[in-house]
Formats: C-alpha cells, structure tokens, sequence
C-alpha cells in the first residue's frame, strides 16, 4: 500500500517571542538565513550585510524574551551566527568579517546579555570568509595578508587563505572558556564551511583556483582525520589532522603527497550544499542530488523534475526516514534515497521556505519528541512538520500480544533447552509471571491515562536511550553520546539506594568520563557559586542523604569501591581542585543525624582527606584549606601548627580571628600559640597590631605576663644592652608595652585598683608635676 505524505502545521508563530517581526523577516526579502537551536525551541534568523533593520532576530518558543540587534550604516553587520549545544543554557556566537565574535547567553531573568567578546584575528590585517559551529568548536577560514615570514602577500594570491579551530564551551553560570588558536590548513584557497554533528566539510567556492576546484575536504575531528576527496574523480585520501596533537597541514604538501587528484578536471558547479547526518548533499544546476558520505565516497541519490534556476544556495535540501526532501521555490519534492525514485510532488503556498536541522537527540519536551519522526519546514505562515503517514486498515496486534511475542523471543535466547518455546506456552505456563502480570494490567485492569501518566517519565528515558545508543552503534557524534549516555546514567543512578552494584557501577562511569558524571551530580544538587567563593545548593535533603552516607567508621571500602562522597572529592581534585574546600564545608553544612557529617562516623574533612592520599603526600594547600574550613578545633589548630612552621604568620592570625565570634575558646588557644612564638623570635614583630586583636578580652595583664614568662628563653648569660652579633633580638618593653595596654584597655577595672603596678597601665601619658628644688 502506498504511503502518503503529510504537511501538518505544528505552530502559527504566535507562541514566539516577536511573532510579528518574525513573520515580517521570513516574508520579505531578500533572503535570510535561519537556523534552529538544538532544542527546536529558538529560531535564529541573519539577514545579510546591507539589508533593512534590524539585522538579527532571536525568536524564543514559550516564555523569554527575543533577541533584536540592528548595525546603523557603516557598521558591518555579522558575517554569520550559530547556536552553541550548551545543554545549561541556551547560547548563540556573532562572527565578524573582521573576525570579532561575540557570545551570547539567555540569562537567568528575562533577555539575552553579552558573555564574552574576543577577537579571531587578533593580529589584524586578516578577514574571515567563512566560518562554522561543529561540536563545541569554530572553525574558520580567513584571508591573511602576511606569510609565516611576515612578509605581505597579494589577495590575488592562489593560496592565501587558512583555516583555524578553536574551542569554546561554558565556563560555570555566565563564562566561556575558549581554548588556543590551531591552524588546520596553511597555504589554502578560499573555503565554505559546512558542518554536521560529527563531520565538517571544506567545499570549494566561485573564486577558489580552478585547479583545485573539484577537491573538497572533509574533517571528522572525533576520529583525528581529514579526508580529501574528488567525487568527480572517485578517488579519496584520508590523513591524520589532530590539532590537540599538534598535527596541521600545509595544502600544497597535502596535495602533492596524494596521487590522481590534481588531474586535470572541471570545478563543481553546485546550486545548493547541504550537511546531514549521512553526509554532505549537494545540488548541481541540472538539477541532480549527490551524497558525499564521510569516508569520502559519494553517490547519485536522484534528479529533480525541475532544475534550479534561482540564486545559488537558494534551495534547501534534508533528509527523513530514508527519505530525501528538496525544496525548490515553491514546490517541494520527496525522492527515495536508495533508488531515487520521486516519491511524491507537493506545491506549496510560499516560495520562501527553509528546511529547519533535526533536533539534538535527548533534548525536547514531550511534543517535540513526536516531531523528530520527520522534517520541519519554516516559512513565514508558519512551522510545518513533513512525514509519511501510516497506510490505511494497517491492522496492529494488541497490546496484550506484543507482550508475549516480545517476551518468547526474549525467554528464547536465555532458554538452554531445544524446543521451540511459543507465545501460547507463555500464555498458561505459571512459570513465566512477568509477562502475564504486564498482560493483566493492560487487559484493563488499570487505566490507559493512569498507566501511560506513572510510566511517562520512564518511557520518555527509554526511547532517550534507545536513540543514544542507535546513534553511537552508527557513529554519530561519538563524544557527544557518550557524554549524555554517562549523564543519564548518573542520573539514574542517583535516584536508587546505591548499594552494591549500583555503586559499583557508579565508580565505574566517574572513572570513564568524569567530566560528564560530575555534570549530571551538578545538576542533582543544583550547585551555584555565590561570588564569594562558596557554594550553595537547593537540592532536598534526601539527596543530599545519599550523597553523605557512606561506610561505617574505620573500615575500608569493599574492592576499592569509593562512597558517593569521596567519589565526588576524588573526581573535583581532578577536575576543579580548589572548589573541593567549598563543597565539603557545603556538605558540612547539610548533614544531619547519621549521615556522615554529624554521626558517629568520621567527620567529612577527615574523608576528603583521606582521598587526598596519606599524611605528607596530600596538596598542602588543600589539606589547609580543608582543615581550617572543617571548623573543628582539633583541625583548626592542626592547620596553624602548620602554618605556623612554614612561618606564615599573617595567614595563621586571621584564621584565629576568623574563629573568634564562634569559638572564643579556640580563639584563646591560638593566641597563646603565636604568642609563644612572639616570646621566642622577633619574626611577628610585623604582624603585632593583628595580635593585639586576636588578644583575648577577658586576659589579664599578670596573666600575659606570666604567658610571656613561661615561653621566654633561658638566659645562660648576664644580659647586655644590645644583643650579640647574629643573635636573636630579645623582647623589648617598648613591643611588650603594645600588648600589655591591649590587655588594659580591655580588663580596666571600674573599682579600685588591684595590683600595684596596674595603674601605670591606664595612665593618660601626662608626668607627674616637677617637685621644687
């Protein structure tokens, strides 16, 4: 039975931001550039330089603000914009001719702001002539003016062109991190720059040398390599191009070294290229679809009925279900793309339609996920969704069947024995209880909504996985997918009671991807820094229970399986060493009765310790920070004993002030600690004004002078005015007299006077009048 397609209107453009500007700019002319975010929910649409205000419109599905940017004349406006797959926020980056970029960010209020701003050409006297977004990267080609010598070289010049990768991923709630500057290619002609999700392709343009106008490239930088490839000659080369590996070409060199593909042949004469997820398609002026896949073969897919006529690049070519879709003014054609054949011819209202890029796996609400069985198309009347329709009087089998099909060929492979089992045997046989209990409930016994509403959430996992895994088993965007396979792992995970194997297997992804697993813990606790360096989280408390549980007092853990707690300090020593202070004295803060940070276990700097390594191999300035953040007594003084020896006295005297208000016990027992070194040495001469405020209120002048008494040094020898050459200055009365009125000033009594030399203490410095002569 032949199937039919089906255009079916997923959105009017009402629920946009700016529905009225957005239809304006997909209706007029002349043609403007659209692209969708990874998560359907954002259209970005460019108009190019010299068109009417405003130049750039951001439009945002459901709640948000849209983003309106307009360049007065004499402004360049933006060369090209791309949405960046961040998945905290949604984030897009502004490519200059001049080679300015900017990167801009939804914030946590309404409307966008600027992140970053940097320069791609920092040496100036460059221009970017194409540029591309391609798994957390940019890669550019720009026109450069100056050779490795210095020396300058005309733009004539055949092969004056380079391209330059450089990374940019977020950087915490409101930063980027952009990465160093590589050089692909040296010594190029001008490229477009094309990208999917795995692969970026380098495809000639109308002004690249003729003699190299058949070749494009093609670089997966999942897999390290570049593949040359002359689809009109067949022929392709792969070679090794890893900039993290310092690898780069030279074009020339490259050419040269590869036999057959400087033969002499006619440049391509494309309409319209188009990158997809089996390749790079493209559209030829007769009118003729090829596919040039990523180890570089290419094929004919199929020719149009009709042939472009309009500008280049004004078609718009993707790819469903085996299924190739062109639209060519007003009229959209369907062709299969293994035999070619034309499946179906559909006139469209518009001439001005774009075919929009499939969504990001995993990403999407419950609707957008009906939407991926097909293609979206854009125009100013509104988003459509083209797919194929189911064919009429298809009968199904129930529900109740699938079951136990499903479930016999299932018992089938794990059974040792030889016979055939049957759905009918499952049926009465009492041995298998799994699927009569899943028939029973579909039977009736519960609710098609009640069923379908607590198994929502576990299906929307199932069917996220099950294209994750389709997509790493085909090769696309190998990193990426295993990044969110580690993420909803965790997740998952996070929810049981991790014991025995679920800890295990916990253990297991933090050490395979620990960038990935410590994201998804991110997201669980809902960790934000507060600007003061600490950490804060809104997550329930019992999350953070299982996060603080952990094994009982003294005992090792089991085969080297490490509590979630110490998973998590060992995996941000890793990562981020200096945020594993603040999120232990979060944690600090969390615990309750029991869970490890105020039961009878150990205390949870004690555990972050320990996953530090021994005692005198730990991070000195770790093991600090950890001590002095734990807020016990016994650690605290630990940590300035040891600051104490390396003599950082400053450091020791504002931890000691730090604990004062809270612990004026400790407070006092600091004090007299760097007091007795003050007795000993002349090194915290500096530092006294501090260790007058550290002196404690309630200490008595006889008392610090007993205090000073105890630490002074035994004199073996009648004391000299000055001291020996070399030797130790002693204690002075002037330095001791500082304290001893820090003393007084805070003891002076209201009543008589209790010893008697106490007086001279509050004495207001006026003499005694002289007696007469």
């Amino acid at each position: 039975m032949k199937r039919a397609a089906t255009l079916r209107l997923l959105s009017d453009l009402s629920n946009f931001s700016g529905s009225a500007r957005l239809r304006e700019l997909l209706a007029a002319g002349p043609p403007v550039r659209v692209r969708c975010s990874p998560d359907g929910r954002h259209l970005l649409l460019l108009r190019p330089p010299g068109a009417p205000a405003p130049q750039l419109l951001v439009a945002v599905c459901g709640p948000g603000e849209e983003l309106e940017r307009a360049w007065p004349v004499g402004h360049p406006s933006p060369l090209d914009a791309f949405f960046l797959p961040w998945p905290m926020r949604p984030a897009l980056v502004l490519v200059w001719e001049s080679g300015l970029t900017e990167v801009w960010g939804a914030s946590v209020g309404p409307g966008w702001r600027l992140l970053q701003s940097t320069e791609l050409c920092p040496g100036g006297g460059s221009r970017v002539v194409a540029v591309a977004a391609a798994r957390g990267r940019l890669v550019w080609c720009e026109e450069r003016q100056a050779d490795a010598k210095g020396r300058l070289v005309p733009r004539s010049t055949a092969f004056s062109h380079c391209v330059c990768v450089r990374t940019l991923e977020p950087s915490g709630e409101a930063g980027t991190n952009l990465g160093r500057t590589d050089i692909l290619l040296h010594h190029c002609p001008p490229f477009e720059l094309l990208a999917s999700r795995k692969d970026v392709f380098l495809v000639p343009t109308a002004t690249t040398w003729p003699g190299v106008g058949h070749i494009l490239l093609i670089w997966s930088p999942g897999k390290g390599k570049v593949m040359v490839a002359a689809p009109s000659l067949g022929l392709s080369h792969s070679k090794s191009l890893n900039p993290g590996r310092g690898d780069t070409w030279d074009f020339r060199t490259l050419l040269r070294g590869l036999p057959g593909l400087l033969s002499p042949r006619q440049p391509l004469t494309v309409h319209t290229w188009a990158p997809t997820l089996q390749g790079l398609l493209l559209l030829d002026y007769r009118g003729i679809v090829s596919l040039v896949q990523s180890h570089g073969g290419s094929r004919a897919v199929g020719t149009l009925q009709e042939a472009p006529v309009g500008l280049a690049g004004s078609a718009a070519l993707g790819t469903f279900h085996g299924t190739l879709a062109c639209v060519l003014g007003s009229t959209l054609e369907l062709l299969d793309m293994g035999s070619g054949r034309l499946l179906e011819r559909k006139v469209l209202s518009t001439d001005r339609v774009h075919l929009l890029e499939p969504l990001a796996p995993g990403t999407g609400d419950e609707e957008e996920l009906e939407t991926r069985g097909g293609l979206r198309l854009l125009s100013a009347l509104g988003l459509f969704r083209v797919s194929w329709e189911a064919p009429q009087g298809l009968e199904l089998p129930s529900a109740e069947d699938l079951v136990f099909e499903e479930a016999c060929e299932y018992y089938q492979r794990r059974s040792l024995r030889g016979a055939q089992l049957t759905p009918e045997e499952l049926r009465h046989d009492s041995i298998f209880r799994a699927p009569q209990a899943l028939a029973s409930i579909l039977q009736g016994h519960v609710s098609p909504s009640t069923l379908l509403i607590t198994l929502r959430a576990e299906l929307r996992d199932y069917r996220g996985l099950e294209q994750l895994k389709a997509q790493l088993v085909a090769g696309d965007d190998e990193e990426a997918g295993w990044t969110q396979l580690a993420e909803q792992e965790v997740a998952r995970l996070l929810r049981t009671e991790l014991m025995g194997d679920q800890l295990a297997q916990l253990n297991t992804i933090f050490q395979a991807l620990p960038t990935a697993a410590w994201g998804a813990v991110l997201r669980a606790l809902q960790l934000q820094p507060d600007g003061n360096g600490r950490l804060r989280s809104q997550a329930p408390p019992d999350v953070w229970k299982k996060v603080l549980g952990g094994t009982a007092a003294g005992k090792e853990p089991a085969n080297g399986i490490l509590p979630l707690f110490e998973l998590l300090c060992q995996c941000l020593c890793q990562l981020e060493p200096r945020w594993l202070p603040p999120f232990v004295e979060l944690a600090q803060q969390q615990g309750g009765p029991g869970w490890g940070a105020g039961g009878p276990g150990l205390p949870l700097y004690r555990r972050a310790l320990a996953v530090l390594g021994e005692e005198g191999t730990r991070p000195e300035a770790l093991e600090l920070e950890l001590l002095l953040g734990s807020g016990r007594p016994k650690a605290v003084l630990q940590a300035v004993g040891q600051l104490m020896q390396k003599e950082q006295w400053e450091r020791a005297l504002e931890a000691g002030l730090a604990f004062g208000p809270s612990s004026p016990l400790l407070r006092s027992e600091i004090f007299k600690l760097l007091l007795a070194e003050f007795a000993r040495h002349r090194r915290l001469d500096a530092h006294l004004p501090l260790l007058c405020r550290l002196c404690p209120p309630d200490l008595a002048p006889a008392e610090l002078l007993l205090l000073l008494r105890t630490h002074l040094p035994d004199e073996s020898e009648p004391p000299t005015p000055f001291p020996q050459p070399g030797a130790e200055p002693p204690l002075t009365v002037g330095l001791l007299r500082v304290l001893l009125e820090q003393t007084g000033a805070q003891g002076r009594p209201s009543g008589p006077v209790l010893s008697l030399y106490e007086d001279i203490l509050w004495d207001q410095g006026t003499p005694p009048p002289t007696p007469p002569r």
